[in-house]
């Protein structure tokens, strides 16, 4: 990698790897429990950043109101890709339910 992480920008990516597929946490929250409320800002800067998308799934956090707001990758393809695990998610539930 061309650079090293910051610890805050692992601490970021940690608390963002948790996020269950099909969820979304805003960037508030991710500042919180990387140790730094009010920092949702700096969240984002940190996840515009990600070197890892498909292991970091920066897509998932989203503005407070529940917009998908911006992405690295743009934000049509962040409101995809959310859109994809909402319907994935579904799914299997009713799969599960006539199982």
């Amino acid at each position: 990698m061309a650079k090293e992480l910051t610890h805050f920008e692992k601490k970021v990516y940690t608390v963002v790897k948790k996020i269950p597929f099909g969820e979304k946490r805003s960037y508030a929250w991710v500042a919180a429990r990387a140790g730094r409320p009010g920092a949702a800002r700096a969240v984002g800067n940190a996840l515009n950043k990600n070197p890892f998308p498909i292991i970091v799934p920066c897509h998932r956090v989203v503005n407070s109101d529940g917009f998908p707001g911006d992405y690295a990758f743009g934000a049509d393809l962040k409101k995809r890709l959310l859109g994809t695990e909402n319907a994935f998610r579904y799914k299997s539930k009713i799969k599960r339910r006539g199982s």
